[in-house]
């Protein structure tokens, strides 16, 4: 329900979490390269990694690689529904990094 979310409040849980699964994947987010090839595998991202999860055979990183992936999609909705009441909704420097290079990488694809 627009109008009662805590945007400051909820861009700064996901940041968090953004932050921890950077650390497990040992993610540097000023690496340009290293983020947009992120971003590229969370716009690739299968069901098959869904499925291992499920399955109980998980390594850390893929568990940590498909929390981050799911935690994309919050951001995004985050900051499409605050821009929908005019309220500019953003994280830290790991998101602005990871939120860049989803854009950028999604731009790609719609331009082919």
């Amino acid at each position: 329900m627009t109008g009662f979310e805590n945007y400051r409040a909820d861009t700064g849980e996901i940041e968090k979490e953004i932050e921890r699964k950077g650390v497990v994947l040992g993610v540097d987010w000023s690496d340009e390269v290293q983020v947009r090839a992120l971003a590229r595998e969370a716009l690739d991202h299968l069901q098959e990694d869904v499925r291992i999860v499920a399955s109980g055979t998980v390594d850390r990183k893929l568990l940590a690689k498909v929390d981050l992936f799911g935690l994309a999609g919050i951001m995004l909705k985050t900051m499409e529904e605050s821009a929908s009441i005019g309220i500019e909704s953003h994280g830290g420097d790991a998101w602005k990094a990871f939120a860049r290079a989803l854009w950028a990488e999604q731009e790609l694809r719609q331009a082919r």
